[in-house]
Parts: C-alpha cells; structure tokens; sequence
C-alpha cells in the first residue's frame, strides 16, 4: 500500500488518512538536550542507538525480557527496547556511555576489578541494573541483589562473578 505523508491539517480538512506521525521530541541523554524527529512508537532504544549513536545499549530480545537494552530513566532501570520515544519526554535518561567518565562510577570499577564480562553483550544492562540498585539501597543484601538484577539475563552464566562484583561496589560506595 502506498503511504503519503501530508500535512495533518490538509488530511483533516479532507478526509485523508496522516500516515506521518513523525515527531519532534527533546530528550535529555547524558546530561545533553538532544532534539530527534522519531514515530512516537519508536523504541527508546533506536532512537538512542540510531539517531543519537549511542551504541553501547545493546538489542537482544526485543521483548523486554533480557535486560541487554537497559538504561536508566529518572534513576530506575528501563528497558529501552519496548519504551516508545514519547514516554521518554521530560526524563532524564542515562545511557551505559553516560554513568561515567572513564569507566570510573563503582559498579564500573567493580566489573573490571572482578572481570565480570565473558562475551560482554549483557553488560551494559547488567551495569545499568547494578547502578540503579546501589544508587537506591548502598548495602543490599544478596536477596535485594538478587531481586534488582532480575531480569537482566547473561548467557554466558557470569551470575556469581556479577554478585561479587555488585558486592565490591557496595562496600566502596558505603565507604565514602
């Protein structure tokens, strides 16, 4: 079928169906305004990668049920996979490329430290997780870990070297 894109009011006033819902929206990512002309339906996570570049969230499931695409809206860990753009609007998003300047928040450090990563796809949302739990709760538990790291999925079993590491973390941010 081929779709025209015209002006919403030309549609409205003659009875045509607006194929374009393209929008303008303003984003905050990392601290910087962005402005991206998006379908209001678009994912958060394509708008990210796609049109801002930042490629450091990744795509694995698409159904928000893997945890890779996680970012941070307003300090809560998000799965930008399935977050229209639109809902984005008036937040504050940090993305796996915002949480620090070289690799220096705690949970970053930690991961190093540990060598957490085996093939490393799951990370940056198993980062995002981990920042957003310690940011609410500086000590948690294990079950506290556990339950805030639900649903971050990594293939490659890295569980117990991610808790050692979430651990570590911890204990650096109390002390200081």
């Amino acid at each position: 079928m081929l779709k025209f894109y015209l002006n919403a009011e030309f549609c409205k006033l003659n009875g045509f169906v607006n194929y374009n819902t393209m929008g303008f929206y303003k984003l905050t990512v990392n601290g910087q305004l962005h402005s991206v002309e998006a379908d209001p339906d678009t994912p958060l996570l394509w708008v990210l990668r796609d049109n801002l570049g930042l490629t450091g969230t990744k795509f694995s499931c698409g159904i928000a049920q893997c945890g890779a695409c996680t970012v941070q809206i307003n300090g809560d860990p998000v799965r930008s996979c399935v977050m229209p753009v639109s809902s984005a609007i008036n937040s504050k998003i940090v993305t796996i490329e915002g949480l620090s300047i070289a690799n220096s928040h705690p949970v970053q450090k930690a991961w190093i430290e540990e060598q957490v990563p085996q093939c490393g796809y799951c990370h940056s949302g198993q980062i995002m997780a981990a920042a957003a739990l310690l940011e609410k709760n500086a000590n948690p538990s294990d079950e506290e870990i556990h339950n805030g790291m639900r649903g971050v999925l990594c293939r490659c079993g890295t569980y117990p070297r991610v808790m050692k590491a979430i651990r570590k973390a911890s204990a650096k941010i109390s002390k200081s």
